[in-house]
């Protein structure tokens, strides 16, 4: 079987934000580069969770009050999360990996110590299948 490494897409290639940034600074990456949810991390480099432009929408709803000086001032670490992906670490069976993907358009990839250093993609897993698949033929 293929190695999960095979898959990844490195941080440094992938979309994401740290947990101190702000609601706006988030709306307007999200409004610029068109994702719909992204990593999370520390400033250790850990990965925290993942936050979603609907976690984002249910937040602004849930404060009737909204408005662009509040978001200026509110850390995306008080935004509560609805569904956040399950990362993975880069040792994970790639079984396992498959299976997760069925559930989540990506999965964050972590090292031993919780350091985030990239995502595999479905479609990255769907287009390598299908090429085998397309060749064993």
């Amino acid at each position: 079987m293929t190695s999960l490494l095979s898959f990844l897409t490195p941080k440094f290639n992938t979309f994401y934000f740290e947990d101190d940034a702000t609601i706006r600074q988030i709306l307007e990456k999200f409004d610029v580069h068109k994702f719909s949810i992204v990593p999370l991390i520390n400033e250790k480099g850990e990965f925290v969770s993942t936050i979603s432009e609907g976690d984002i929408l249910r937040f602004i709803k849930n404060t009737c009050n909204f408005n662009i000086q509040m978001a200026e001032s509110v850390r995306i670490s008080s935004v509560e999360r609805y569904r956040p992906y399950k990362p993975l670490s880069v040792n994970t069976p790639m079984e396992e990996v498959i299976k997760l993907s069925l559930e989540q358009n990506f999965i964050p990839i972590v090292d031993d110590r919780g350091v985030y250093i990239g995502i595999v993609k479905r479609k990255t897993i769907i287009d390598y299948y299908f090429n085998v698949e397309k060749i064993s033929k």
